[in-house]
């Protein structure tokens, strides 16, 4: 369809992004690594959070590599459009960026050592692009659940922030917000590194440090 051809640079306005769909897109019951329920619940004293940091296939599986993570998912969010498919995503006309949905226990990591991980491992500095993938559904977000994630991602965006500029980089692009409507990708897209070990992933840090020190995990 001709809409696919538009690529815009900037988000649209709310009029200007496509309507959706009422219906979820369809995936597997089951996350292909870890065996449980792709869409379940936060379990009772778990954390949940949101990472965009570029193309989702290298992110989700940075994340599903931590020790702590208990699920792992790709989609889209930050938008406008209902239920949208990649290439809705992709076109610029649903305002989404593709995220990671990432619930872990705190008994295990910290939401500390992820912002670490999220922070060092792309370059939140580069707007509407990640490297050579270029587009508003490559911008960096981080999206939160809780006013306590809210506090500390904005402290570590103004913590690395700092270290960027005494390394001669650029200003933070980051977007940080609570988390609004997740909506999951098309099923090839679930896991997709697992099922294409030489797969594309994008993810290329800054080489700078994030001055983050992670707290130790509660003793057993």
């Amino acid at each position: 369809m001709s809409w696919f051809i538009r690529k815009p640079a900037e988000l649209l306005a709310p009029s200007e992004t496509l309507p959706g769909r009422p219906e979820p897109l369809p995936t597997s019951a089951k996350h292909l690594l870890f065996g449980v329920d792709q869409k379940a619940e936060v379990p009772e004293g778990m954390e949940e959070a949101f990472f965009a940091m570029g193309c989702f296939w290298g992110v989700e599986r940075l994340f599903w590599q931590q020790p702590g993570v208990w699920l792992t998912a790709a989609g889209y969010q930050g938008g406008v459009t209902l239920n949208p498919t990649y290439e809705e995503v992709c076109s610029g006309l649903t305002n989404h960026t593709e995220v990671v949905r990432v619930v872990w226990d705190p008994a295990q990591t910290s939401f500390a050592a992820l912002l670490k991980i999220f922070w060092e491992s792309h370059n939140p500095t580069q707007g509407m692009r990640q490297g050579n993938d270029t587009g508003t559904q490559y911008r960096s977000a981080l999206y939160v659940t809780t006013p306590e994630q809210l506090e500390a991602a904005e402290a570590s965006r103004a913590l690395y922030q700092h270290r960027l500029m005494r390394a001669g980089q650029g200003i933070v692009t980051t977007e940080i917000a609570m988390a609004p409507e997740f909506y999951y990708a098309e099923d090839y897209h679930q896991q997709y590194l697992a099922k294409n070990p030489n797969g594309y992933c994008g993810l290329k840090g800054t080489g700078v440090s994030c001055p983050i020190a992670a707290p130790a995990a509660p003793a057993a």
